[in-house]
């Protein structure tokens, strides 16, 4: 796997050791994939993680998240409330504690970093 792709696949389900003695469920990366996946891009028919806008997920044993994602351009409307709606999304799901959504440009975004499914969806294969 190349430095900055995201992992696919659940990781290990033991728990961190909280300060009262009982393990905290680990946050699994596979549903932080699910969550993000349920947020689509408004001009785009494609869910995000698919598009390729999800460069990082990085998974702290105390339930912090952090996304690095980009757009598919500096000037893209959708600017402000993707990060929100994939804080939003991530911040659902069992464990997480707190989220942090950093927008990065680079790489800058381009096709080739689409999945097949959602070239197939875009009808550009």
């Amino acid at each position: 796997m190349s430095e900055g792709e995201v992992a696919h696949g659940a990781e290990a389900t033991h728990g961190a050791w909280t300060p009262e003695g009982e393990t905290a469920p680990r946050v699994s990366e596979l549903a932080v994939i699910d969550a993000i996946s349920g947020v689509y891009d408004p001009e785009i028919p494609v869910n995000i993680y698919e598009l390729g806008l999800i460069y990082a997920i990085d998974i702290e044993d105390d339930g912090r998240v952090k996304v690095e994602m980009t757009l598919t351009a500096p000037g893209c409307p959708s600017a402000q409330e993707l990060p929100d709606q994939v804080r939003e999304a991530v911040m659902a799901v069992d464990g997480v504690k707190d989220v942090t959504v950093e927008t990065v440009w680079d790489p800058p975004w381009d096709p080739s970093r689409m999945s097949d499914d959602a070239r197939l969806q875009l009808n550009m294969y």
